[in-house]
Protein backbone atom coordinates (compact mmCIF):
# COMPACT_ATOMS: atom_id res chain seq x y z
CA UNK A 1 0.00 0.00 0.00
CA UNK A 2 1.34 3.45 -0.90
CA UNK A 3 1.95 6.13 1.70
CA UNK A 4 -0.85 8.17 0.13
CA UNK A 5 -3.41 5.40 0.51
CA UNK A 6 -2.20 4.66 4.05
CA UNK A 7 -2.60 8.29 5.09
CA UNK A 8 -6.10 8.68 3.64
CA UNK A 9 -7.17 5.28 4.98
CA UNK A 10 -5.86 6.15 8.44
CA UNK A 11 -7.68 9.48 8.41
CA UNK A 12 -10.95 7.89 7.39
CA UNK A 13 -10.62 5.12 9.98
CA UNK A 14 -10.14 7.65 12.77
CA UNK A 15 -13.14 9.65 11.66
CA UNK A 16 -15.30 6.52 11.40
CA UNK A 17 -14.28 5.35 14.87
CA UNK A 18 -14.99 8.73 16.45
CA UNK A 19 -18.17 9.58 14.53
CA UNK A 20 -20.42 7.66 16.90
CA UNK A 21 -19.17 9.88 19.71
CA UNK A 22 -20.17 13.09 17.97
CA UNK A 23 -22.28 15.30 20.21
CA UNK A 24 -25.83 15.83 19.00
CA UNK A 25 -26.55 19.31 20.09
CA UNK A 26 -29.80 20.66 21.33
CA UNK A 27 -30.41 23.59 19.09
CA UNK A 28 -26.82 23.64 19.42
CA UNK A 29 -25.81 23.85 19.83
CA UNK A 30 -26.02 23.27 20.24
CA UNK A 31 -23.50 23.86 20.82
CA UNK A 32 -25.14 20.45 21.89
CA UNK A 33 -27.46 18.43 24.09
CA UNK A 34 -26.31 14.95 25.15
CA UNK A 35 -27.93 11.72 24.00
CA UNK A 36 -29.32 11.24 27.48
CA UNK A 37 -29.32 13.26 30.71
CA UNK A 38 -26.70 11.03 32.33
CA UNK A 39 -24.20 11.96 29.62
CA UNK A 40 -24.09 15.58 30.78
CA UNK A 41 -21.58 15.16 33.56
CA UNK A 42 -19.09 13.46 31.26
CA UNK A 43 -19.55 15.69 28.25
CA UNK A 44 -19.80 19.10 29.92
CA UNK A 45 -23.07 19.82 28.15
CA UNK A 46 -26.61 20.37 29.37
CA UNK A 47 -26.85 21.95 32.79
CA UNK A 48 -23.06 21.87 33.15
CA UNK A 49 -22.68 24.02 30.01
CA UNK A 50 -18.99 23.12 29.52
CA UNK A 51 -17.89 25.29 32.43
CA UNK A 52 -16.95 22.75 35.10
CA UNK A 53 -14.22 21.50 32.78
CA UNK A 54 -13.13 24.88 31.46
CA UNK A 55 -13.04 26.88 34.67
CA UNK A 56 -10.97 24.23 36.44
CA UNK A 57 -8.06 25.15 34.18
CA UNK A 58 -8.48 28.91 34.13
CA UNK A 59 -8.49 30.32 37.65
CA UNK A 60 -8.00 34.07 37.79
CA UNK A 61 -8.75 34.85 34.15
CA UNK A 62 -11.35 37.42 33.18
CA UNK A 63 -14.80 36.03 32.40
CA UNK A 64 -18.26 37.33 31.60
CA UNK A 65 -21.66 36.03 32.61
CA UNK A 66 -25.27 36.66 31.74
CA UNK A 67 -28.72 35.18 31.47
CA UNK A 68 -31.19 34.31 28.72
CA UNK A 69 -34.94 34.69 29.15
CA UNK A 70 -37.87 33.89 26.88
CA UNK A 71 -40.39 36.72 26.68
CA UNK A 72 -43.86 35.60 27.65
CA UNK A 73 -42.78 32.02 28.22
CA UNK A 74 -40.58 29.61 30.12
CA UNK A 75 -37.11 28.36 29.24
CA UNK A 76 -36.90 25.41 26.93
CA UNK A 77 -35.66 22.06 28.19
CA UNK A 78 -32.60 22.02 25.91
CA UNK A 79 -29.65 24.36 26.55
CA UNK A 80 -29.85 27.59 24.52
CA UNK A 81 -26.81 28.38 22.35
CA UNK A 82 -25.07 31.70 23.00
CA UNK A 83 -22.48 33.19 20.62
CA UNK A 84 -19.98 36.03 20.75
CA UNK A 85 -19.82 37.80 17.40
CA UNK A 86 -16.88 40.09 16.65
CA UNK A 87 -17.05 42.11 13.42
CA UNK A 88 -19.21 39.50 11.73
CA UNK A 89 -17.20 36.47 12.91
CA UNK A 90 -18.23 34.03 15.62
CA UNK A 91 -15.31 34.02 18.06
CA UNK A 92 -16.84 32.10 20.94
CA UNK A 93 -19.83 29.84 21.56
CA UNK A 94 -21.34 28.42 24.70
CA UNK A 95 -24.80 27.57 26.02
CA UNK A 96 -27.10 28.18 28.97
CA UNK A 97 -27.52 25.98 32.00
CA UNK A 98 -30.88 24.74 33.24
CA UNK A 99 -31.70 28.17 34.73
CA UNK A 100 -30.76 30.14 31.63
CA UNK A 101 -27.37 31.36 32.91
CA UNK A 102 -24.24 31.34 30.78
CA UNK A 103 -20.56 32.23 31.10
CA UNK A 104 -17.98 33.40 28.60
CA UNK A 105 -14.39 32.70 29.52
CA UNK A 106 -11.98 35.20 28.00
CA UNK A 107 -9.27 32.60 27.42
CA UNK A 108 -10.00 29.20 25.92
CA UNK A 109 -8.50 26.03 27.38
CA UNK A 110 -5.88 24.51 25.15
CA UNK A 111 -5.10 20.83 24.83
CA UNK A 112 -2.00 19.30 26.32
CA UNK A 113 -1.53 17.63 22.96
CA UNK A 114 0.24 19.28 20.05
CA UNK A 115 2.24 22.47 19.70
CA UNK A 116 1.99 24.83 22.70
CA UNK A 117 2.95 27.76 20.49
CA UNK A 118 0.17 27.05 18.00
CA UNK A 119 -2.32 26.63 20.83
CA UNK A 120 -1.30 29.88 22.52
CA UNK A 121 -1.72 31.78 19.25
CA UNK A 122 -5.39 30.76 19.18
CA UNK A 123 -6.09 31.75 22.79
CA UNK A 124 -8.66 34.51 23.16
CA UNK A 125 -7.69 37.44 25.36
CA UNK A 126 -10.12 39.80 27.11
CA UNK A 127 -9.14 42.68 24.82
CA UNK A 128 -10.21 40.67 21.77
CA UNK A 129 -13.76 40.46 23.10
CA UNK A 130 -14.21 44.17 23.80
CA UNK A 131 -16.91 45.60 21.55
CA UNK A 132 -18.19 42.16 20.52
CA UNK A 133 -21.90 41.33 20.60
CA UNK A 134 -23.35 38.49 22.64
CA UNK A 135 -26.67 37.00 21.60
CA UNK A 136 -28.65 33.78 21.86
CA UNK A 137 -29.26 31.70 18.73
CA UNK A 138 -32.42 29.63 18.70
CA UNK A 139 -34.64 28.46 15.85
CA UNK A 140 -37.89 30.39 15.67
CA UNK A 141 -36.78 33.17 18.02
CA UNK A 142 -35.24 36.63 17.63
CA UNK A 143 -32.63 37.65 20.19
CA UNK A 144 -31.59 40.92 21.73
CA UNK A 145 -27.84 41.50 22.06
CA UNK A 146 -25.48 42.81 24.71
CA UNK A 147 -22.08 44.33 23.99
CA UNK A 148 -18.96 43.46 25.96
CA UNK A 149 -17.46 46.68 27.26
CA UNK A 150 -13.95 47.46 28.42
CA UNK A 151 -13.50 46.27 31.99
CA UNK A 152 -10.98 45.03 34.51
CA UNK A 153 -10.97 41.83 36.53
CA UNK A 154 -12.36 43.83 39.48
CA UNK A 155 -15.48 44.92 37.55
CA UNK A 156 -18.83 43.17 37.74
CA UNK A 157 -18.69 40.43 35.08
CA UNK A 158 -22.48 40.36 34.65
CA UNK A 159 -23.47 41.36 31.10
CA UNK A 160 -27.18 41.40 31.93
CA UNK A 161 -30.08 39.57 30.34
CA UNK A 162 -30.56 38.53 26.72
CA UNK A 163 -34.21 38.25 25.70
CA UNK A 164 -35.70 35.88 23.17
CA UNK A 165 -39.04 36.55 21.51
CA UNK A 166 -40.97 34.40 19.09
CA UNK A 167 -40.19 35.24 15.45
CA UNK A 168 -43.56 35.07 13.74
CA UNK A 169 -41.91 34.89 10.31
CA UNK A 170 -39.78 31.81 11.10
CA UNK A 171 -40.65 28.53 9.39
CA UNK A 172 -39.35 26.21 12.08
CA UNK A 173 -38.92 26.55 15.82
CA UNK A 174 -37.08 25.03 18.76
CA UNK A 175 -40.38 25.21 20.65
CA UNK A 176 -43.41 23.18 19.65
CA UNK A 177 -46.90 24.62 19.42
CA UNK A 178 -48.19 21.31 20.79
CA UNK A 179 -46.76 22.15 24.23
CA UNK A 180 -49.10 25.07 24.76
CA UNK A 181 -52.10 22.94 23.77
CA UNK A 182 -51.13 19.89 25.86
CA UNK A 183 -53.54 18.89 28.65
CA UNK A 184 -52.69 19.99 32.18
CA UNK A 185 -51.83 16.47 33.38
CA UNK A 186 -49.51 15.88 30.40
CA UNK A 187 -47.72 19.16 31.12
CA UNK A 188 -47.38 18.22 34.77
CA UNK A 189 -45.67 14.93 33.86
CA UNK A 190 -43.47 16.73 31.31
CA UNK A 191 -42.24 19.32 33.83
CA UNK A 192 -41.65 16.61 36.42
CA UNK A 193 -39.58 14.70 33.87
CA UNK A 194 -37.56 17.84 33.15
CA UNK A 195 -36.63 18.22 36.83
CA UNK A 196 -35.71 14.55 37.03
CA UNK A 197 -33.54 14.80 33.91
CA UNK A 198 -31.68 17.82 35.33
CA UNK A 199 -30.93 15.73 38.42
CA UNK A 200 -29.71 12.87 36.17
CA UNK A 201 -32.62 10.58 37.09
CA UNK A 202 -33.14 9.36 33.55
CA UNK A 203 -35.27 6.33 34.43
CA UNK A 204 -37.77 8.48 36.30
CA UNK A 205 -37.72 11.08 33.54
CA UNK A 206 -38.43 8.42 30.94
CA UNK A 207 -41.35 7.09 32.99
CA UNK A 208 -42.94 10.52 33.28
CA UNK A 209 -42.39 11.35 29.60
CA UNK A 210 -44.11 8.09 28.70
CA UNK A 211 -47.02 9.19 30.89
CA UNK A 212 -47.13 12.55 29.11
CA UNK A 213 -47.33 11.07 25.60
CA UNK A 214 -49.88 8.50 26.73
CA UNK A 215 -52.11 11.33 27.93
CA UNK A 216 -51.41 13.38 24.79
CA UNK A 217 -50.04 11.41 21.80
CA UNK A 218 -49.58 14.72 19.92
CA UNK A 219 -47.17 16.16 22.52
CA UNK A 220 -44.17 16.67 20.22
CA UNK A 221 -41.67 17.97 22.81
CA UNK A 222 -42.41 15.06 25.14
CA UNK A 223 -41.78 12.58 22.30
CA UNK A 224 -38.56 14.43 21.44
CA UNK A 225 -37.20 14.36 25.00
CA UNK A 226 -38.17 10.71 25.29
CA UNK A 227 -36.17 10.00 22.14
CA UNK A 228 -33.11 11.75 23.61
CA UNK A 229 -33.19 9.50 26.67
CA UNK A 230 -33.54 6.37 24.51
CA UNK A 231 -31.02 7.37 21.85
CA UNK A 232 -27.90 5.66 23.23
CA UNK A 233 -29.32 2.41 24.56
CA UNK A 234 -32.29 1.98 22.21
CA UNK A 235 -31.66 3.90 18.99
CA UNK A 236 -34.60 2.41 17.14
CA UNK A 237 -36.96 3.36 19.95
CA UNK A 238 -35.45 6.84 19.75
CA UNK A 239 -36.13 7.00 16.01
CA UNK A 240 -39.73 5.99 16.63
CA UNK A 241 -40.09 8.72 19.27
CA UNK A 242 -38.49 11.37 17.03
CA UNK A 243 -40.70 10.31 14.13
CA UNK A 244 -43.80 10.75 16.29
CA UNK A 245 -42.55 14.18 17.35
CA UNK A 246 -42.07 15.15 13.70
CA UNK A 247 -45.51 13.84 12.77
CA UNK A 248 -47.15 15.74 15.63
CA UNK A 249 -45.35 18.99 14.74
CA UNK A 250 -43.47 19.09 11.40
CA UNK A 251 -42.12 22.58 12.23
CA UNK A 252 -40.43 21.42 15.45
CA UNK A 253 -36.84 21.76 14.24
CA UNK A 254 -34.64 19.93 16.83
CA UNK A 255 -36.20 16.57 15.98
CA UNK A 256 -34.50 16.36 12.58
CA UNK A 257 -30.97 16.89 13.89
CA UNK A 258 -31.40 13.96 16.25
CA UNK A 259 -32.84 11.81 13.48
CA UNK A 260 -29.69 12.65 11.50
CA UNK A 261 -27.48 11.73 14.46
CA UNK A 262 -29.03 8.29 14.84
CA UNK A 263 -28.94 7.69 11.09
CA UNK A 264 -25.23 8.62 11.03
CA UNK A 265 -24.47 6.13 13.80
CA UNK A 266 -26.22 3.48 11.68
CA UNK A 267 -24.44 4.63 8.47
CA UNK A 268 -27.77 5.39 6.79
CA UNK A 269 -26.29 8.27 4.83
CA UNK A 270 -29.30 9.13 2.68
CA UNK A 271 -31.41 9.38 5.84
CA UNK A 272 -28.77 11.69 7.31
CA UNK A 273 -28.91 13.99 4.29
CA UNK A 274 -32.72 13.91 4.13
CA UNK A 275 -33.05 14.82 7.83
CA UNK A 276 -30.47 17.62 7.70
CA UNK A 277 -31.88 19.05 4.48
CA UNK A 278 -35.33 19.17 6.08
CA UNK A 279 -33.92 20.90 9.16
CA UNK A 280 -32.09 23.44 7.00
CA UNK A 281 -35.32 24.26 5.17
CA UNK A 282 -36.87 25.10 8.53
CA UNK A 283 -33.79 27.06 9.66
CA UNK A 284 -31.42 27.93 6.79
CA UNK A 285 -28.74 29.24 9.19
CA UNK A 286 -28.47 25.87 10.87
CA UNK A 287 -25.93 25.15 13.59
CA UNK A 288 -22.47 23.60 13.71
CA UNK A 289 -23.59 20.04 14.40
CA UNK A 290 -26.37 20.12 11.83
CA UNK A 291 -23.91 21.25 9.14
CA UNK A 292 -21.46 18.57 10.30
CA UNK A 293 -24.03 15.81 9.81
CA UNK A 294 -24.96 17.25 6.44
CA UNK A 295 -21.28 17.17 5.49
CA UNK A 296 -20.60 13.61 6.61
CA UNK A 297 -23.80 12.33 4.97
CA UNK A 298 -23.07 14.00 1.64
CA UNK A 299 -19.43 12.89 1.69
CA UNK A 300 -20.40 9.26 2.15
CA UNK A 301 -22.86 9.58 -0.73
CA UNK A 302 -20.08 10.88 -2.99
CA UNK A 303 -21.17 14.54 -2.99
CA UNK A 304 -17.71 15.87 -2.16
CA UNK A 305 -18.24 19.53 -3.10
CA UNK A 306 -21.47 19.84 -1.11
CA UNK A 307 -19.85 18.04 1.81
CA UNK A 308 -16.83 20.35 1.89
CA UNK A 309 -19.02 23.46 1.83
CA UNK A 310 -21.09 22.11 4.72
CA UNK A 311 -17.98 21.15 6.70
CA UNK A 312 -16.47 24.62 6.27
CA UNK A 313 -19.78 26.20 7.31
CA UNK A 314 -19.82 24.07 10.45
CA UNK A 315 -16.22 24.92 11.31
CA UNK A 316 -16.72 28.67 10.81
CA UNK A 317 -19.59 28.80 13.31
CA UNK A 318 -17.99 26.54 15.91
CA UNK A 319 -14.88 28.14 17.48
CA UNK A 320 -15.32 26.06 20.65
CA UNK A 321 -15.48 22.83 18.60
CA UNK A 322 -18.78 21.59 19.98
CA UNK A 323 -18.92 19.41 16.85
CA UNK A 324 -15.46 17.91 17.45
CA UNK A 325 -15.07 15.82 14.30
CA UNK A 326 -15.70 18.53 11.72
CA UNK A 327 -12.08 19.52 11.19
CA UNK A 328 -11.02 15.87 10.96
CA UNK A 329 -13.67 15.33 8.31
CA UNK A 330 -12.39 18.33 6.37
CA UNK A 331 -8.85 16.93 6.62
CA UNK A 332 -10.08 13.66 5.09
CA UNK A 333 -11.73 15.53 2.21
CA UNK A 334 -8.62 17.56 1.44
CA UNK A 335 -6.31 14.54 1.60
CA UNK A 336 -8.61 12.60 -0.72
CA UNK A 337 -8.27 15.26 -3.40
CA UNK A 338 -4.52 15.58 -2.96
CA UNK A 339 -4.35 18.73 -0.85
CA UNK A 340 -2.00 17.22 1.73
CA UNK A 341 -0.76 20.60 2.98
CA UNK A 342 -4.32 21.75 3.68
CA UNK A 343 -5.16 18.45 5.35
CA UNK A 344 -2.02 18.66 7.47
CA UNK A 345 -2.86 22.19 8.60
CA UNK A 346 -6.29 21.13 9.81
CA UNK A 347 -4.98 18.04 11.58
CA UNK A 348 -2.31 20.05 13.38
CA UNK A 349 -5.01 22.45 14.49
CA UNK A 350 -7.12 19.51 15.70
CA UNK A 351 -4.30 18.56 18.03
CA UNK A 352 -4.55 21.90 19.82
CA UNK A 353 -8.03 21.05 21.15
CA UNK A 354 -8.21 17.24 21.03
CA UNK A 355 -7.90 15.76 24.53
CA UNK A 356 -5.15 13.17 25.15
CA UNK A 357 -6.20 9.66 24.24
CA UNK A 358 -6.37 7.14 21.38
CA UNK A 359 -7.81 9.60 18.87
CA UNK A 360 -5.05 12.14 19.55
CA UNK A 361 -2.39 9.42 19.33
CA UNK A 362 -3.75 8.26 15.98
CA UNK A 363 -3.92 11.86 14.81
CA UNK A 364 -0.21 12.27 15.56
CA UNK A 365 0.52 9.27 13.34
CA UNK A 366 -1.60 10.79 10.58
CA UNK A 367 0.28 14.08 10.89
CA UNK A 368 3.58 12.23 10.49
CA UNK A 369 2.30 10.46 7.36
CA UNK A 370 1.02 13.69 5.85
CA UNK A 371 4.27 15.48 6.62
CA UNK A 372 6.07 12.86 4.50
CA UNK A 373 3.60 13.35 1.66
CA UNK A 374 3.98 17.12 1.79
CA UNK A 375 7.77 16.74 1.73
CA UNK A 376 7.58 14.36 -1.25
CA UNK A 377 5.28 16.75 -3.12
CA UNK A 378 7.69 19.65 -2.62
CA UNK A 379 10.64 17.78 -4.20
Amino acid sequence: MTLKRMAIGSLWLALTLSASGQGHGGAAPTPGAPSNPNAEAASGTGKFANWDQVLAHQHGSLYFMGKVEVQGGTLLWDPIPVIVNCAGTTRYDTQTDAKGSFRIQAAVKTSEVGSPTAADDKKLTPSQLIGCEVRAVLEGFASTAVTIGNRSIMDNPDLGTISLRVDEHATGSAASATTASAPKEALKSFEKARSEAIDNHSDSAQHDLEKAVKIDPQFAEAWYQLGKIEETAKPQDAVNAYSKAAAADPQFAPTYQHLAAVAASQKKWQDVVDATNHALKLDPAGNAQLWYYNAVGNYNLGHADVAETSARTSLAMDPSHVAPNTEQLLAVMLAARGDYAGSLEHLRNCLTYTPPGPNADLMKQQVAQLEKLVTQASK
